[in-house]
């Protein structure tokens, strides 16, 4: 599956996976003692999110030096607003909500630092930097819904959410950037390789943030 060098990546962050799959927020998935209050937070959030990711995705897809990379970065950022969102618009039905809806609640703090930072590394930093900084937000639910499968959930809500990142559909996708994330770091200098660890190591803080916050019900503590 990983390459020698996503490999090293995924080592790196070892201790923050581990303290994803012992986060309350995960943990309460599976045991079904989360309270569908935060869930519904973090969907919300996440329907918010995949717009920038998916932007994000895109200039991926413009700055792809091969391309059949810019063709599957293109895909995938179409995939985040069309599939996901048909995801979280079935959420939104169970709970009579309309999308507009969803669209009027304003970004948590760490949702719009996440999405932020993504934005600058798209933007301002090379391809493969980009790469590094996109991974995590693939891997990791890849990883997490491997995890949380064998143990279902008793809340009908979250084993749907779990099945979508267990399944082959998604694992194939996940496979797709670990090769390009291989194929594009094959010929760097450690010094160009650096940074890409750096941004790895962010978003995948990022992503334990996101779920904390969604846990916490974040909001901004002044104004």
């Amino acid at each position: 599956m990983a390459g020698k060098f996503t490999a090293e990546l995924w080592e790196s962050i070892s201790p923050i996976f581990r303290a994803i799959l012992e986060h309350p927020f995960i943990q309460g998935l599976t045991d079904g003692s989360l309270a569908e209050e935060a869930f519904k937070f973090y969907v919300f959030q996440d329907a918010l999110y995949l717009k920038d990711f998916a932007r994000s995705l895109a200039v991926a897809s413009a700055k792809s030096p091969q391309d059949s990379w810019c063709e599957m970065f293109a895909d995938h950022a179409k995939t985040a607003l069309v599939v996901e969102r048909a995801l979280h618009e079935g959420f939104f039905k169970d709970w009579g909500l309309s999308p507009e809806q969803v669209e009027q609640t304003p970004m948590a703090p760490t949702n719009l630092a996440y999405t932020s930072y993504l934005l600058r590394v798209a933007y301002a930093a090379p391809f493969e930097e980009l790469i590094g900084a996109l991974l995590p937000c693939y891997w990791i639910y890849w990883e997490v819904g491997k995890a949380l499968e064998a143990k279902g959930s008793p809340n009908p809500l979250y084993r749907r959410w779990i099945d979508t990142y267990a399944s082959e559909q998604y694992a194939e996708v996940v496979r797709q950037v670990l090769q390009v994330a291989e194929a594009a770091t094959a010929e760097l200098p450690e010094s160009r390789r650096a940074p890409i660890r750096r941004h790895f190591l962010t978003t995948s803080r990022y992503e334990w943030m996101f779920w904390d916050a969604a846990y916490r019900l974040e909001g901004w503590p002044v104004g």
